[in-house]
């Protein structure tokens, strides 16, 4: 479980699914019982002091109306297709429950950026540019391989890395079933390596609960 400060007060904490249950008994036992109330993002917890829990539906889960059925939607296995982009690297992979059985990671040189002026400051600026289109190109075509055949059995699509390039890898056309698929929430990943895709299948299985 991880917590982090929540823009307008109150935290955000991460959740493994199967914790779930455990977390809310703790709120519980701080609070008071607490009344649910369905809302848009998943459920509402307010407790008899007025202090909230918002649990938000993890990528791919169905919608509940308590929280026995929020524990079991967010538990149940499903298959969720990650990807992962950033600068010159990319990981796709597809996870059946906590399961990563599709996994591919894809590296390309792109120049970092130079404090040099003028004109070989901007030749530098061009050929890094055309490193980086040729990347995320590399990245589309991966995607294309490994994802699409897989696209008609996921629930959701988890996204991660820099939201500029995954957006330019889902602008390929054909991938217009992935980005159909594709999930608000953007994980916070470092340059895609095989670890970093491992770990991206708990994270897009998480939990978000807003607390304040």
């Amino acid at each position: 479980m991880s917590s982090r400060p929540a823009a307008g007060g109150g935290r955000w904490v991460e959740v493994d699914p199967g914790r779930v249950a455990r977390w809310v008994e703790g709120f519980t036992d701080r609070h008071g019982p607490p009344t649910t109330t369905v809302q848009e993002y998943g459920l509402l917890l307010t407790a008899p002091d007025d202090a909230t829990a918002e649990l938000h539906t993890p990528p791919g889960a169905s919608a509940s109306a308590d929280v026995p059925g929020f524990v079991a939607s967010a538990t149940a296995a499903r298959r969720i297709g990650l990807l992962l982009a950033r600068k010159g690297a990319v990981a796709v992979g597809v996870a059946d429950g906590a399961d990563l059985v599709v996994s591919k990671v894809d590296t390309r040189y792109v120049q970092g950026r130079t404090a040099a002026g003028g004109w070989s400051q901007q030749r530098f600026a061009r050929r890094r540019d055309n490193q980086a289109k040729a990347a995320l190109g590399d990245a589309a075509e991966l995607a294309v391989r490994l994802l699409l055949p897989e696209a008609g059995t996921l629930s959701t699509l988890v996204c991660g890395g820099d939201r500029r390039a995954v957006d330019t890898v889902l602008t390929d056309r054909r991938l217009a079933p992935l980005a159909a698929l594709r999930a608000p929430r953007l994980l916070d990943v470092p340059e895609p390596r095989h670890a970093v895709l491992v770990a991206a299948v708990a994270a897009a299985r998480s939990v978000h609960i807003l607390v304040r």
